[in-house]
């Protein structure tokens, strides 16, 4: 009897999750006979994430298990921990000591954020890069009700004003105003280091997020950073004490350094270099896709951190690793069109066009585009239905998110 062969997917994520799914479509599509091939997902957390709504209010539908998904698919997950790959020897390790053997490998295992080695950052920061670290925050920002009134109870300092940041500081007024009561007037100041707020949206959008800002009533404090922060606040690069409740740390992403150990140069972003088709250059049976994964999206962009390509970068990831396994044909990823739609809280929202991040869309119209893609556009199919799982995993990319125009 023919040895089955195995696919590991590691991540769950936007990238893991799509590129498990895509496999398993591209399996059923080439009536692949039942135990040939098997498609794992390893995976620290039996959960699909919605990563990108971690700086909602809300986040109770921001967490999908993932059984139901994989299972109604023929994907099977085991919940551990990567701590090693080793692709001379096809082989990656996992923190119980378990050593799992591979005839191809996905690597999805995304990004996370960089909080360097501050005094008090780790004891006193929080973050909104895990759903774990969200509700953290969220936990404490209800306790903040116990603490002593004062303004430093009601303050909260963002640290990076890109697009993560400049999210979670539109939505925590709202959040301080909720915890502490409508008598208390929230402060919330979002610092960074670059001389401007939106850095990463260019000019056409700046205007819109600056004005957004001034209307949620939260504070800019740019060309400076963060050299400390305790218990009761933050000390500036500039010797300024802000005093603070709430510390919410959104400076820099970074690869998983697992990328490392594939041996081969990565951007200044720890992201691995991968063909048109998602396999990485210089390791024979392995792919790569999302976050750890630098792609060409066109002849002069590479793919960036986000679910906008992680998602397409999965489903193809999943195509092409059954194909190379199997001798099938490939599929080279382009993504023709590039949009940003970024929450600005009450103020609304703000959505751009191309890579120069064109504004053709603010306020309450791009708010509805904006709650439409958090809300609906990214999640899977979550009827159980097997035809439509698969059919939401098909190596396609979908048009641009319409605005009203």
């Amino acid at each position: 009897m023919p040895r089955t062969q195995r696919v590991l997917v590691l991540g769950a994520g936007f990238a893991g999750l799509w590129a498990a799914l895509g496999a398993a479509r591209r399996l059923d599509e080439l009536e692949v006979p039942d135990g040939a091939v098997d498609v794992t997902v390893v995976s620290t957390q039996p959960f699909h994430d919605i990563r990108v709504r971690n700086y909602e209010a809300d986040l109770s539908p921001c967490r999908i298990p993932l059984q139901p998904l994989l299972a109604t698919a023929g994907v099977g997950h085991i919940a551990a921990e990567v701590t090693g790959i080793d692709a001379s020897s096809a082989t990656v390790r996992t923190a119980d000591g378990a050593t799992l053997g591979y005839d191809r490998l996905v690597l999805a295992l995304g990004s996370r954020v960089v909080k360097p080695d501050l005094p008090g950052l780790s004891e006193f920061g929080f973050d909104v890069d895990t759903y774990d670290g969200a509700t953290k925050l969220h936990t404490h920002l209800q306790d903040l009700a116990r603490h002593a009134p004062g303004p430093a109870t009601a303050t909260a300092v963002v640290v990076g004003a890109g697009l993560t940041g400049i999210e979670i500081a539109s939505e925590l007024p709202s959040m301080l105003t909720d915890a502490l009561g409508p008598a208390v007037t929230p402060r919330v100041i979002l610092v960074d280091r670059n001389p401007r707020v939106g850095s990463d949206m260019g000019e056409s959008a700046r205007p819109v997020i600056e004005d957004a800002l001034a209307r949620n009533g939260v504070e800019a404090f740019t060309g400076v950073g963060v050299s400390a922060a305790d218990g009761k606040g933050v000390t500036l690069s500039s010797g300024e004490v802000v005093h603070a409740a709430t510390v919410v740390w959104c400076a820099g992403m970074r690869a998983n350094p697992l990328t490392a150990q594939l041996g081969v140069p990565r951007d200044s972003l720890g992201r691995l270099p991968v063909d048109h088709y998602l396999r990485v250059q210089g390791v024979a049976g392995v792919f790569a896709a999302g976050d750890v994964a630098a792609a060409r999206m066109d002849d002069e962009h590479v793919s960036v951190m986000s679910c906008q390509h992680g998602r397409p970068m999965g489903r193809y990831a999943g195509y092409n690793v059954i194909g190379d396994l199997l001798g099938a044909p490939l599929l080279a990823l382009r993504i023709p069109w590039y949009v940003t739609v970024l929450d600005l809280g009450r103020a609304g929202a703000v959505y751009t066009e191309g890579w120069e991040r064109r504004v053709v869309s603010t306020g309450a119209e791009a708010k509805a585009i904006k709650k439409t893609i958090n809300r609906e556009r990214i999640y899977p199919p979550l009827t159980g239905d097997r035809a439509a799982l698969l059919a939401a995993a098909a190596p396609q990319i979908q048009a641009a998110p319409a605005y009203g125009h």
